[in-house]
């Protein structure tokens, strides 16, 4: 009976050590990128690398590039004048969680239209067949041409006293990106039982939907995992593109446009929202992290989206 705990214990130590590692990576990665950043910034050209007219490395100026310690202590500085004034970093935070919320409720349409998209097309071949190449064939139209579009349409739906907000464009446009991955990986999911599982399920007399939810669904794991990932980023990067198509105020892509407007005066200023952004896409795979370790019985490998 006694050796049942230790080797609960051995087998959870390897886990323990490879979460610490992935998060060493992580920190080393980013302390990889800022020394890299101050290098070139200390020794290449003011005028950057060009090749002719091309221009292949940027130029190394406080205004081009400032130096790491500067954005940082930008953000603890107020953002404006007047008694309203609140530090950037305040400022850069609730943009952020705006555009977060919005990409959220993106991704979860995104979500629930790919999945049932997929179900649809594992279920009717024909489906499959009249389907899919309208899928991938959507994601060939640019974010810019449509969120207008979005957003006019959007404008004219009422019901009794509902009414379309802006907001509910950029979610529209968030879902547009994030059910692509999650409906060609969910497929090929639903697609990965074994022929022998299948046929045994069909031998006990086990309905299609029994067999979807026991069977399908846990044995798609592996590849669904990958694809929400890839929705949670498509969903952010959604949002940022669809704030500043439409010009929706409070998001982190207006403030990235509204700050870009002082780099001239204030570039380490001009940081500040891309950090949020970058703050944003962390968040989003935090929590398709934390998905995985709720469904880990299931992830017996994952396959890349």
């Amino acid at each position: 009976m006694t050796p049942t705990p230790a080797r609960t214990s051995n087998s959870r130590a390897p886990r323990g050590n490879a979460t610490l590692t992935r998060i060493g990576f992580g920190i080393g990665g980013i302390l990889l990128l800022v020394v890299v950043w101050e290098l070139y910034k200390a020794l290449g050209p003011a005028t950057g690398v060009m090749i002719g007219d091309l221009t292949i490395l940027p130029r190394t100026t406080d205004l081009a590039m400032p130096h790491v310690w500067d954005m940082i202590g930008r953000l603890f500085e107020d953002g404006g004048t007047g008694r309203n004034a609140v530090p950037v970093w305040l400022a850069v935070l609730r943009a952020s969680v705006f555009s977060l919320g919005v990409a959220a409720v993106g991704w979860v349409v995104g979500v629930v239209v790919g999945l049932a998209l997929a179900v649809l097309m594992q279920r009717f071949r024909t489906a499959e067949s009249a389907v899919l190449p309208w899928i991938i064939l959507s994601q060939t139209v640019p974010l810019i041409a449509i969120a207008p579009l979005v957003r006019r349409w959007g404008s004219q739906i009422e019901f009794g006293d509902f009414s379309w907000e802006n907001w509910m464009s950029v979610a529209v446009i968030a879902s547009y990106l994030a059910f692509f991955p999650v409906s060609i990986g969910a497929l090929r999911g639903l697609n990965s039982p074994d022929t022998i599982h299948v046929e045994l399920f069909r031998s006990y007399g086990i309905g299609w939907w029994k067999t979807l939810f026991t069977l399908r669904f846990p044995a798609s794991v592996p590849y669904l995992l990958p694809a929400l990932r890839l929705a949670a980023a498509n969903a952010v990067i959604g949002t940022v593109v669809a704030e500043v198509s439409i010009g929706l105020r409070g998001g982190i892509g207006r403030m990235i446009i509204e700050y870009a407007q002082q780099a001239s005066g204030d570039p380490a200023k001009t940081w500040a929202p891309i950090f949020g952004a970058v703050a944003i896409g962390l968040v989003a795979a935090g929590f398709i992290a934390l998905l995985g370790v709720l469904l880990r019985r299931y992830r017996r490998g994952e396959s890349p989206a």
